[in-house]
């Protein structure tokens, strides 16, 4: 299968269901309360639509493959997450773009999501490397890419330009497909222990 696919992926906890229009309101819903911070791209709910759009003509260049997030004890959609930075060819895949809303935050959430992604990635897609970017200063996102057992490759420097204007440093993290069965078993335990 390929990573830019749309497919619907589901555990216990979550439904990772392929990003559409259908999703606005639940979305702008999600994003109520959320910090909006100068190094984060979390949406507000005036710009959820133009988000949905982004994402969707990224997805039709082949380069994004976008999701909504719904929790399955609630059924309401509270945040998305994409494939993004495809390289087809050379089987890597970022898992970003990621945000959910406060009431999930801290929650079974991220953990079972990320199960999902890591798992398509390399049980259906054979990918090579899953790949997690973050901001430097986004302290909260590294410890939650570190505890899903990512390791960190490096900080690229001034990588890119913030939309205030700011250099970016980003610091990059990679699961590889001989570390995904610890990894697995890892995340599942988190999930376990709720």
């Amino acid at each position: 299968m390929l990573l830019n696919s749309p497919v619907t992926l589901e555990n216990s906890y979550v439904r990772l269901e392929p990003l559409s229009h259908d999703h606005a309101a639940d979305l702008a819903a999600a994003t109520v309360g959320l910090e909006h911070t100068w190094y984060t791209s979390v949406p507000t709910p005036e710009s959820v639509g133009d988000m949905i759009a982004q994402r969707l003509e990224w997805r039709d260049e082949g380069h994004m493959n976008p999701f909504a997030v719904r929790r399955l004890d609630t059924g309401r959609v509270i945040g998305s997450t994409t494939f993004c930075n495809i390289d087809q060819p050379n089987r890597h895949v970022e898992i970003g773009y990621t945000w959910i809303g406060v009431e999930a935050q801290r929650t079974f959430v991220n953990t079972a999501s990320k199960l999902l992604l890591i798992g398509h990635a390399f049980d259906a897609c054979d990918a090579i490397a899953v790949e997690f970017r973050t901001h430097w200063h986004n302290r909260q996102s590294r410890a939650a890419i570190a505890r899903l057992g990512a390791k960190q490759d490096g900080v690229l420097r001034n990588a890119r330009l913030g939309p205030d204007g700011t250099l970016r440093d980003t610091v990059v993290f990679t699961i590889l497909p001989h570390e995904w069965p610890a990894v697995r078993l890892g995340l599942r335990e988190r999930l376990a222990r709720g």
